[in-house]
């Protein structure tokens, strides 16, 4: 029998195949941010306001979030997902803590107490498309969670009743009891006439009288999930006959080898003896089981997540490896780590043959996803969001997820409350752009707030930064391998003294010597004991200079000291140069300094930098990068969002830098712009533009590269973008 056939048919075969495209892996990235003060009107807009809890119209196009602070409903457009718009927002007599939509109706729990002894509240009912309050329930205690039943037939609400914090030290019982609510509904409206109560009391073991019921979720047989948070409980209600069918408790949990420790280092060394799991949200994944995120509010918190059977038996519990794949981005809250990452949102979708769920860290910043297999789930991929996410609700019908970030720093002109849009679609995962390898325990390398960025003289794709004093018990020194992506942290080295970490250090700059070690450029805050100055390293990150700034300087000191450094020259022409953030009080108003000195011979020079005029806030240096003739500096302004104006690489020519003597008239360099950086920062990953773009450098073949720094997620949302510009020729 001739084989040519079957070779023919082998050949169809494979050239059919190579002319499809290979499979790529759906996954999730930002597509758009949205300020929820763009629902105020101007006059408006500089009030605190919130997105915590939020919901979306049954055909995907409206989004609908609850603002505490504010006393409203906003609404956003997003039927061009890309683009949201604002959508109008609905004042309501008290404070919205939950939301849903069912229907053409916004049905809101709201808290109208006069006190946390005396507490009260209601389901407000509104028109969406006339955004008015068209009626209201009385609950007769103060909600929280609010969520509708898959069929639509009814309502549940948590009747929370918080305890004080400041009475008895929080302490529980606080009467009154909470318990749960259930409505029935039709086409959308409440029957308030039809409201059941169901009594929680009497099912826990840390204090039965005062269940404070947290969150509610229903499952497709009618079910319903209550977390007890405070009492570290779950209780399962069938809404129908409003009785309790089953109830457990959520146990604890033992930890080893997280970070427990608030000491500006990130040691994931630490143990966390049982403790109470007290979930706040919960969600069915199937009828028979359910996933709570185990944030914690009273004596426990296990910075995780849990998946039970509806029989409370522990079907899966990640332990430390959600806040494993926080840290591991350099999300980590070291600096609020009691209850570590502190995951707190939840939502659960199928997204075509997928069946996912979102796990929202307040702390972290972050959300995790995972795709539920029945047993052990898989992690799929982070995202990164807005400060303290909470609310979630997933579109399916339109590969959307959704965001509602809480928290609002707006009166400390810092980020203000977003809500963020995700679209799954095939293709890779713009964020993160940086990561971390684990050590070789499989803990967390542990990284964040990075402040000062350079290359290695040789080596293509080889970079290395620094944290700055936000990490003050362990300042590092990362090596980087820009190679691949996202870029790789590869290693770690703590700066020492002694054999000791090194005390006292602001390290915002960094610059390889070219023979294995670092100079290292240190802001200084005299007020904080901090030194001015400049520190040599050996390749093991152990100081051998220290090189102080000279009484001419400092004459004239302020904070805002050096924030990059670099070398020209070589041998005995060896040269540091460095730039200081913000002018000194001997600096004329809108100008700094570029200091520069000669290891050599210990002397100091310098030149002034005009920096760019500005409307609001200040300027000034972040980094400073020698290459090919030129001095490439940073320059940006300290606002963020859509008030930022000055994030710009900016170059001075090294033939026109003549720097003079500190105690004589200094000239005044000419700059040359090379890129406005405003645009790569708002399409990196679609989020606002961050405050602090603090490093960049240019490797070995020419690439240029920039890194933000995320504050050690500290007031901040934790997000480090890694840019990469292309060749510095292609750049200029």
């Amino acid at each position: 029998m001739s084989t040519k056939p079957r070779l023919l048919a082998l050949t169809a075969t494979l050239l059919a195949s190579a002319a499809l495209p290979a499979h790529a892996d759906m996954m999730f990235n930002r597509v758009a941010t949205f300020a929820v003060a763009e629902n105020l009107p101007e006059a408006d807009r500089k009030s605190p306001t919130s997105s915590e809890i939020i919901a979306a119209s049954e055909d995907g196009n409206t989004l609908v979030y609850s603002d505490s602070p504010h006393g409203g409903i906003g609404i956003i457009d997003i039927t061009d997902p890309k683009a949201p718009k604002a959508g109008g927002y609905v004042k309501i007599d008290g404070e919205p803590t939950s939301v849903v939509v069912v229907g053409g109706k916004v049905l809101a729990g709201v808290n109208t107490s006069k006190s946390k002894a005396e507490p009260s509240g209601n389901l407000s009912v509104i028109d969406l498309a006339g955004k008015t309050v068209e009626a209201a329930c009385d609950l007769g205690g103060q909600p929280d969670s609010v969520a509708v039943s898959r069929d639509k037939a009814w309502l549940a609400i948590a009747i929370e009743n918080e305890r004080d914090e400041d009475l008895n030290d929080g302490e529980i019982p606080q009467m009154p009891a909470g318990n749960l609510k259930i409505l029935p509904l039709k086409d959308g409206v409440p029957d308030c006439a039809g409201m059941k109560t169901v009594e929680l009391t009497g099912i826990a073991e840390v204090a039965p009288e005062d269940p404070e019921p947290e969150f509610v979720s229903f499952n497709d047989a009618g079910e319903i999930a209550v977390t007890l948070q405070e009492n570290n409980h779950i209780a399962i209600v069938d809404a129908p006959s409003a009785r309790i069918v089953g109830h457990f408790s959520a146990g604890s949990v033992e930890l080893d080898k997280v970070d427990t420790r608030k000491d500006g280092a990130l040691s994931f060394d630490g143990q966390v003896k049982a403790t109470p799991r007290e979930p706040d949200a919960v969600k069915w994944l199937d009828n028979d089981r359910l996933v709570v995120a185990n944030e914690g509010d009273y004596k426990g918190g296990t910075r995780g997540f849990t998946i039970f059977s509806r029989k409370g038996e522990v079907v899966y519990e990640s332990g430390p490896a959600f806040e494993y794949e926080v840290a591991k981005v350099g999300h980590y809250p070291e600096h609020r780590n009691k209850k570590g990452n502190e995951p707190e949102g939840l939502e659960a979708a199928a997204f075509g043959d997928d069946n996912l769920f979102f796990v929202a860290s307040e702390r972290g910043s972050l959300i995790g996803v995972y795709k539920d297999t029945g047993a052990v789930p898989e992690f799929a991929q982070v995202l990164p969001s807005g400060i303290g996410p909470e609310g979630l609700v997933a579109i399916p019908s339109r590969n959307l997820l959704i965001t509602a970030n809480e928290t609002d720093l707006g009166e400390d002109n810092l980020a203000r409350s977003h809500v963020m849009v995700y679209e799954r679609a095939e293709g890779p995962a713009t964020y993160p752009m940086i990561v971390a390898q684990p050590n070789e325990d499989g803990t967390p390398l542990g990284w964040g707030a990075l402040s000062g960025l350079a290359a290695d003289p040789a080596a293509v794709g080889k970079l290395y930064a620094v944290s700055d004093s936000v990490y003050s018990a362990a300042p590092s020194i990362f090596t980087i391998d820009a190679s691949q992506t996202p870029a790789l942290i590869t290693g770690k080295t703590v700066v020492t003294r002694g054999g000791h970490p090194a005390q006292k250090l602001d390290l915002e700059g960094i610059v390889a010597d070219g023979e294995g070690g670092f100079w290292l450029a240190n802001e200084g805050d005299s007020a904080k004991m901090t030194p001015h100055g400049i520190f040599h390293v050996d390749g093991n990150g152990a100081i051998d200079k220290e090189i102080p700034f000279p009484a001419a300087l400092l004459a004239g000191e302020t904070r805002f000291g050096l924030e990059g450094i670099t070398t020209i020259g070589s041998g005995d022409e060896l040269t540091l140069v460095m730039a200081v953030q913000r002018g000194w009080k001997d600096d004329p108003k809108g100008q700094t300094k570029l200091l520069a000195y000669k290891p050599a011979t210990k002397e100091w020079s310098a030149v002034r930098y005009p920096l760019d005029a500005t409307e609001a806030g200040w300027i000034g240096l972040s980094e400073i990068t020698a290459h090919d003739g030129k001095l490439y500096v940073i320059e940006r302004d300290n606002l963020i969002g859509d008030a930022a104006k000055v994030k710009r690489l900016y170059a001075v020519s090294l033939d026109a830098f003549k720097p003079a003597p500190l105690d004589g008239e200094l000239p005044v360099v000419d700059k040359t712009l090379v890129r406005d950086l405003l645009p790569d920062l708002k399409s990196a990953t679609n989020g606002y533009v961050v405050d602090k773009i603090e490093s960049f450098t240019i490797d070995a073949a020419g690439n240029a590269f920039v890194v933000t720094d995320n504050d050690g997620v500290d007031d901040s949302s934790g997000e480090t973008l890694f840019l990469r510009l292309g060749t510095i020729a292609a750049v200029n």
